[in-house]
């Protein structure tokens, strides 16, 4: 029997096969470099030629693919790369759709999410990792990915092409979640995804600042025109702020969780500059998030510090906790003038608020068919897809303006609870791997992680909060934290005891 031969420590190993002892010469180190510049020269010719023989269209078509099967093949081999692409791309994307540019914006996010999907395939038929499908979040994200898709033979479906339309957003989606799992293995690329988010959210902040105190771009004015979007963004004689966001909730929202997360890393080992620079991003975050005027954006930040308190019953936390009750209380009932801190107050106040009046009387309207469809109305019969795809029938009719209304009305009772389960599993895990976990540094990703969660839950109630970009991404990146900062957690214990 053949023996392999024996490797002595510290042999450094070549980064390439193409050695010596093979009869071949290593490659030259700029070797790439000289096929790179190579392959530009050759491109930029073909592209003069293309043009002078056939006109710039086809010249201008050969670049766009030049550019996309590189990008294609980037996205499948080199993972994070693509996980980087995906996130960026969901914050611009509706930026993009509002300039009106002539280009299937929504395909590319799904095309982007496919290649991710068939690169984890492969990485998982070559380098095999079951464990992120055992734990509890997966399964219940495995359940509710099926149920969605089982939707399809719902016999109560109102329109099989609305299935069509929404499935990418209630459950195509949630494959993202096992893309982060699988491919966020370090410490570092995890704090570089999370300052991409927090850098993204700054930008999208400062776009903010920049429409409320030196006005709106010529194209996003374009759409003020129109009286259904005057109803929604013009309110008390001042334009609502949306950023680069679909609209003010979507913006708002985002500016929430930025800031939650911001205070959570607080928490953590940092040095004092780090602190008050986080400090100043989240009262940079919360400012701006006034600018839009989205009342149940307000509701989110209490909602997330009092977690914060329930999981730290320490006296100093619970007397910090008293102190911000008091103030939020002042600051709810003292008689104002001002037009933003008057809908702030009136987010405290729902039943002197007339829209969640009526709220309550389309919820009242729909409990019944809810109650009588255990399946639900099927997936995309509510809201805009409804409109467009069964406009006479009854769920379409009436606009669910909450995800847990959507969800009973399209997926019935039984999905609703699946819905709520998955959502109850989600917290549940990270409340306690928060306490499992000893990194101070992990430990304060998990929480943040943990408290952003719990808020969109929270906001999930008076809106739509986890189907427009970019939280239909970032929210399995949210719950994908939570287990992954746990494995990186345990690793490192391990390594620690090996050490010692």
């Amino acid at each position: 029997m053949r023996t392999l031969p024996q490797i002595k420590a510290n042999t450094p190993i070549t980064k390439t096969g193409y050695t010596a002892e093979h009869g071949r010469k290593p490659l030259p180190s700029h070797f790439w470099h000289i096929i790179a510049i190579g392959s530009i020269i050759v491109l930029s010719l073909l592209s003069a030629i293309l043009m002078a023989v056939a006109g710039a269209k086809y010249a201008i078509l050969l670049l766009a693919v030049s550019i996309a099967i590189p990008t294609v093949i980037a996205i499948i081999a080199y993972p994070k790369f693509g996980i980087i692409v995906l996130l960026v791309s969901a914050y611009f994307l509706m930026w993009f759709y509002r300039m009106k540019i002539d280009f299937p914006l929504g395909t590319l996010m799904d095309g982007i999410q496919f290649l991710l999907i068939l690169g984890f395939f492969l990485f998982q038929k070559f380098y095999p990792n079951w464990k992120i499908f055992k734990t509890p979040i997966a399964i219940m994200l495995l359940i509710w990915f099926f149920y969605n898709i089982f939707q399809f033979a719902n016999p109560f479906t109102e329109a099989r092409m609305a299935w069509v339309y929404t499935v990418r957003a209630m459950a195509v989606v949630t494959l993202m979640y096992f893309i982060f799992s699988y491919h966020i293995k370090t410490i570092s690329f995890l704090k570089l995804l999370l300052k991409l988010w927090i850098g993204l959210s700054f930008f999208a902040a400062l776009y903010a600042f920049k429409q409320e105190h030196i006005g709106f771009f010529a194209f996003e004015e374009a759409d003020f025109s129109d009286p259904l979007v005057i109803s929604l963004l013009f309110i008390n004689g001042v334009w609502r702020k949306f950023s680069i966001f679909s609209d003010p909730v979507a913006f708002a929202y985002n500016m929430v969780v930025s800031t939650i997360f911001c205070v959570a890393l607080i928490t953590g080992p940092i040095s004092k500059m780090k602190k008050i620079i986080l400090c100043c991003l989240a009262v940079f975050f919360i400012t701006n998030m006034l600018y839009s005027a989205t009342r149940a954006a307000y509701v989110l930040l209490p909602a997330g510090f009092f977690l914060y308190i329930v999981m730290h019953l320490t006296r100093k936390v619970l007397t910090l906790g008293i102190i911000g009750a008091a103030f939020l209380y002042i600051l709810v009932y003292i008689p104002t003038g001002n037009l933003t801190l008057y809908r702030f107050q009136s987010a405290f106040k729902p039943s002197d608020d007339a829209s969640f009046n009526v709220r309550k009387i389309n919820q009242k309207k729909i409990q019944p068919y809810i109650l009588s469809h255990p399946l639900g109305g099927g997936l995309g019969a509510t809201g805009a897809s409804g409109v467009k795809y069964a406009p006479h029938s009854f769920l379409a009719q009436l606009p669910p303006d909450s995800t847990y209304i959507r969800v009973a009305a399209e997926l019935g009772w039984i999905g609703l609870l699946i819905f709520c389960g998955l959502l109850f599993t989600i917290l549940r895990q990270g409340i306690i791997n928060y306490y499992l976990i000893k990194d101070p540094e992990l430990k304060s990703y998990c929480l943040g992680m943990t408290l952003v969660v719990f808020a969109l839950n929270i906001g999930c109630f008076p809106q739509e909060a986890l189907v427009q970009f970019p939280i239909s991404i970032y929210f399995y990146f949210f719950i994908s934290v939570i287990n992954i900062t746990l494995k990186l957690d345990q690793e490192k214990q391990a390594q620690q005891a090996l050490a010692s």
